[in-house]
């Protein structure tokens, strides 16, 4: 199964950065198996969709509102996905809802797709994640990972 793991967020906003750090920490330790493809969305929204294609299962790592404490991790699948962007927590989420309507319309959304994410702490400017995020960091890549090991086979409604 052809699997993209795609990290959004502004790494200039501390703690929305999170998807593209993992990116680079998954890019740093290696390891992943060749129908894997990484891919640092930051907050390009429609001109991620040709990133799409041909894609089976797709993996979003994002700063996600959960309503709960900083660092809170979350996974979210099928119907919860949109419904956890709806909260428009940054701009580029906005594009992220936009993107998967459009990859519907045209035929080349993932059958499978996945959010794992962490309540953020702070969203200022700062390229640094705050300390209660940077220490959830190695759990929230583990989360990552162990969806690689063992997907939970949730489909996305078309």
């Amino acid at each position: 199964m052809t699997t993209l793991i795609m990290g959004l967020g502004n790494t200039i906003m501390s703690d929305d950065g999170i998807g593209p750090k993992v990116i680079g920490l998954l890019q740093q330790d290696g390891g992943l198996p060749e129908e894997v493809q990484l891919l640092d969305g930051g907050t390009l929204g429609l001109d991620l969709l040709p990133h799409l294609e041909g894609i089976e299962r797709l993996i979003i790592v994002d700063a996600v509102e959960t309503g709960k404490g900083p660092g809170t991790l979350v996974r979210l699948a099928g119907e919860e996905v949109p419904l956890a962007i709806e909260t428009k927590l940054s701009p580029h989420q906005m594009g992220l809802k936009d993107l998967l309507a459009v990859a519907r319309l045209m035929d080349c959304l993932p059958q499978e797709i996945v959010l794992i994410g962490m309540q953020p702490h702070c969203l200022e400017m700062d390229t640094e994640l705050t300390p209660v995020v940077a220490e959830r960091l190695p759990e929230l890549l583990e989360m990552v990972r162990g969806e690689l090991r063992n997907p939970h086979a949730s489909t996305y409604p078309g």
